[in-house]
């Protein structure tokens, strides 16, 4: 299924698909509460994806997923270094690099926000230092990080977000970005007690949970999210998932006005979908072998543009009405990151 033209150039079935699916779905503003951005000096991707991605190119790059709208952003660091035996794990000036990077690019923006990397041995008093200087909003976490490298796919939440710098978010008010881990998200126990045990304890600090809880796979939201509720600092971003019924369980379960569209640069220009299977889920990729079926040869269209069918497709199924799409668009986000 691959051509010449690099993945993140828009192509025709792009186009038709945005036309069809989604021109009269997307509100004329967009705040994208899940986005990276990066210099080749900190983040080497595949030739797929830009070497350089800039607050310039963001906004040039989100014409392919949602056209003509006012578009802002949370933007959050990213990195690969791949002299490292695991490239997102990867050496100090790296991290340093792209925390440095995506303030700069927030700074061209009033309305743009920034997210701080950390690493969970980093001191709670120098992490507070450097976001107040570098102009940002929060704090990122990630499991690769974990103090307890192996098997950070079942980390437990502290291991790579600890309540050290939990207290120092709760004491600015500030937001927490949260790829949680482990084979079942939301519905994990220990997920479940720490994310309970965070917001209930640091009233102050707003936990937004990424990829709709990362419920890939929606049944771990149907079953976890109902012991979640009544949380009022838990927030949900959308990015990436391109699964209708995770969407459609936060609506349902905690409320739309939690909700926060979220696209997940560069994931947004890679070509598929995210596909919940069994109890988990996997990841469908332009050079997956199953595009061409015996009724049609099928050309995978951007990720960002399924995941926002995705959204839409909740957003029915739930009777939400415009002013609700607004809300989950920009009016949440502008209420969580204080616009102006």
């Amino acid at each position: 299924m691959k051509t010449d033209t690099p993945s993140y150039i828009a192509r025709p079935e792009d186009k038709e698909f945005y036309e069809r699916e989604l021109a009269s779905f997307i509100p004329d503003k967009v705040f994208d509460a899940h986005t990276h951005v990066w210099h080749s000096n900190h983040c080497q991707f595949p030739e797929q994806f830009p070497p350089v991605v800039d607050y310039q190119t963001y906004i040039k790059l989100m014409e392919d997923i949602h056209p003509g709208r006012i578009t802002k952003a949370l933007f959050i660091p990213t990195f690969r270094d791949p002299q490292s035996s695991n490239p997102i794990r990867p050496r100090p000036s790296f991290i340093t690099d792209a925390n440095q990077w995506t303030s700069d690019q927030t700074a061209k923006d009033q309305n743009c926000r920034g997210h701080f990397f950390i690493k969970p041995d980093d001191d709670p008093e120098w992490v507070r230092q450097e976001v107040k200087r570098l102009g940002l909003c929060g704090l990122k976490c990630y499991h690769s990080l974990s103090l307890n490298p192996e098997s950070t796919f079942e980390a437990q939440i502290p291991d790579y977000l600890p309540e050290t710098l939990i207290k120092v978010a709760h004491e600015e008010e500030w937001t927490i970005t949260l790829h949680m881990v482990r084979a079942r998200a939301a519905a994990d126990p220990g997920n479940i007690h720490w994310i309970r045990h965070y917001c209930e304890n640091y009233p102050k600090m707003q936990l937004i949970l990424a990829h709709s809880a990362r419920g890939f796979q929606p049944a771990h939201n149907l079953e976890g999210l109902p012991q979640l509720t009544g949380l009022d600092n838990l927030w949900f971003d959308t990015s990436a998932n391109c699964e209708a019924m995770a969407h459609q369980a936060i609506i349902r379960i905690i409320g739309h006005d939690k909700l926060l569209y979220g696209g997940d640069l560069p994931v947004t220009h890679g070509r598929g979908r995210s596909l919940g299977v069994q109890d988990s889920f996997l990841w469908l990729y332009e050079d997956s072998p199953v595009w061409g079926e015996k009724h049609q040869s099928i050309k995978p269209v951007f990720t960002g543009l399924e995941h926002l069918r995705s959204i839409k497709w909740a957003c029915w199924s739930e009777n939400l009405t415009d002013n609700q799409i607004e809300d989950i668009f920009w009016n949440n986000a502008a209420k969580l990151f204080r616009l102006s």
